[in-house]
């Protein structure tokens, strides 16, 4: 297992660790990037983590995730996340499908998984954890990207994706950041600019759809239409602008865990073939 591990830190982060050593009291945050099935590869990391390092860590600790992170995450939130991963897994692994499904029977099968996962208290425990906090990150979509006509919503990506090429601030144009936080405590990226923001506070009203919304990719899935508490419009899969996190996500004095798929890490969902688009270092330097 050692050999198929790869431990990487930040300067800040590893200064810390040289200086004091780890141990999971230090860490404020964990990171779950999108990534859709690759998730699977940290499955048997994630039980390793909700057994080994979850009770050891020291209230509050933020999890914020786009996409598959945020499914993870909700896993980790519940009374029992091994039973809640190992609901997920199997629902995953389960899923079956017509000859040719389309995009509704593909968002109503992720929305049955979605409540395995869930179960009948899911969303209560997520929000009354003593220590986690979690907090979901997804986009609301503007203009033609609202649109569910697959050759609108796909002009609207080709568009968003040339532009990006230039500029990542360009994605404003269509499409909002918005997160819904769990309002206990405030997590380290409130009020993170760069994009424009809408912050919605999770309830148990709002919980189950905006997870869904998180992961909900454009073309393959639905976007999810008017979350409660939330501005009206539809809403879609955060890693459009939060792929691998970009983010402030480490809070004072503490240090970010970011279990992770790759070696490194991609702003957003359009970024992933452009090799000069990496995460800011700032955003890694106590991860």
């Amino acid at each position: 297992m050692r050999q198929n591990l790869r431990f990487l830190a930040g300067p800040g982060a590893l200064q810390t660790v040289r200086k004091d050593g780890f141990s999971p009291g230090r860490i404020g945050t964990i990171a779950g990037a999108s990534g859709g099935a690759k998730w699977l590869v940290l499955s048997q990391l994630d039980r390793v983590i909700v057994d080994r390092i979850l009770p050891a860590l020291s209230s509050p600790v933020h999890l914020v995730g786009s996409s598959i992170g945020t499914w993870r995450f909700a896993c980790y939130a519940q009374n029992r996340p091994l039973g809640a991963i190992a609901r997920f897994e199997e629902a995953y692994l389960e899923q079956r499908y017509s000859d040719a499904p389309d995009i509704h029977e593909i968002s109503a099968r992720s929305q049955e998984i979605l409540a395995e996962i869930l179960g009948e208290n899911g969303s209560e425990e997520i929000l009354s954890h003593p220590v986690l906090r979690t907090h979901v990150i997804t986009v609301r979509a503007k203009s033609i990207a609202a649109s569910e006509r697959p050759a609108v919503l796909g002009a609207s990506l080709l568009f968003a994706a040339s532009a990006n090429v230039i500029s990542r601030k360009s994605l404003g144009t269509l499409f909002v950041r918005s997160i819904f936080f769990d309002s206990r405590d405030r997590p380290p990226f409130h009020g993170v600019r760069g994009f424009p923001l809408e912050q919605t506070e999770l309830t148990t009203d709002n919980l189950a759809d905006s997870i869904r919304a998180s992961g909900a990719i454009p073309l393959v899935l639905s976007g999810v239409r008017d979350i409660a508490g939330a501005p009206a419009g539809v809403y879609r899969d955060g890693g459009i602008i939060d792929y691998h996190l970009d983010l402030p996500t480490s809070a004072d004095g503490k240090l970010t865990l970011f279990p992770h798929f790759y070696d490194y890490l991609k702003p957003g969902w359009f970024d992933k073939k452009l090799e000069w688009r990496r995460n800011r270092l700032e955003s890694t330097d106590r991860t």
